[in-house]
């Protein structure tokens, strides 16, 4: 809240983290009582970031020194992005990088030959573009400039419009549901002509409507991030049915097979017991 005075008359003014105001009323005795509440949770409100921010860098030291990260540093900075551009809960991370999450999650290592990839795939919920539109509008950004948070060498790979790539070579791929009910088609992220497109999958529908799991993955860096995803037995279904397809390239049907396998001894062993209450989804 702030004060400000307009045609010689002060009135308290609330603004926003995006930059929007609305005014609360001239000054008088009931909003200097406001304001002076407001400063009060406001200290009271600061004085708890400085703690966490202080135990957050005590904490990506220790998980550089016992080594517990494992995710790439790109992928945390990326889902870090989405967190601050208010977007994590629209997209899920899909594919060989949900390892990580449920790794992390059983306090153990995955073999390196199960984890072995140079690209993140990210399921797009079309059911939720326009909060998606709406948070990009209120940023004045695109996917891609999210992106570019994270790290500024990303682009649009100019023979896959659904593919943004760095300078090491890791790549995003953009999937989204078979378009359904109403579901724009073909689909670019937002009006700049520049971002991303996101290219259907036929097993899209099956992961948006499957059980969901989130999770703190920390990077090599030490820097950590939620990580949403699909539940460990959604993800067995969708890998196995993969291993299954005959259309499937038989390098990736082994990988999908060796992945299914893996995720389900750490569900029977590990998260079956520490999420008794998702067993049966």
């Amino acid at each position: 809240m702030i004060w400000r005075e307009m045609r010689g008359v002060r009135y308290l003014i609330r603004t926003s983290a995006a930059g929007a105001q609305r005014t609360v009323g001239v000054d008088s005795p009931e909003m200097q009582a406001i304001y002076s509440r407001f400063m009060v949770r406001k200290q009271a409100a600061e004085g708890r970031v400085k703690t966490l921010s202080a135990r957050l860098v005590e904490q990506r030291k220790l998980n550089r020194v016992y080594r517990v990260g494992r995710t790439p540093n790109v992928v945390v900075r990326i889902l870090q992005e989405f967190e601050k551009a208010g977007i994590a809960d629209q997209f899920l991370t899909v594919g060989t990088h949900a390892l990580y999450a449920y790794e992390s999650a059983c306090g153990l290592m995955v073999g390196t030959e199960a984890l072995a990839t140079r690209d993140i795939d990210l399921l797009f919920d079309t059911r939720k573009r326009v909060a998606f539109l709406s948070a990009m509008k209120q940023l004045d950004t695109s996917l891609m400039g999210v992106l570019r948070k994270a790290d500024a060498s990303f682009h649009v790979r100019r023979d896959q419009l659904q593919t943004a790539v760095n300078d090491e070579g890791f790549e995003v791929d953009l999937i989204r549901r078979d378009a359904s009910y109403g579901d724009p088609h073909p689909l670019r992220m937002t009006e700049d002509e520049s971002d991303l497109w996101a290219v259907q999958v036929s097993s899209g529908e099956k992961m948006l409507s499957a059980a969901k799991f989130e999770q703190m993955v920390v990077a090599t860096s030490g820097d950590m991030a939620m990580m949403h995803t699909l539940h460990p037995l959604a993800f067995v279904s969708v890998k196995t049915s993969l291993a299954n397809s005959a259309n499937r390239e038989p390098l990736k049907r082994g990988k999908d097979l060796l992945q299914a396998q893996i995720v389900q001894y750490l569900w029977d062993d590990y998260l079956r017991l520490r999420y008794p209450e998702q067993g049966g989804k």
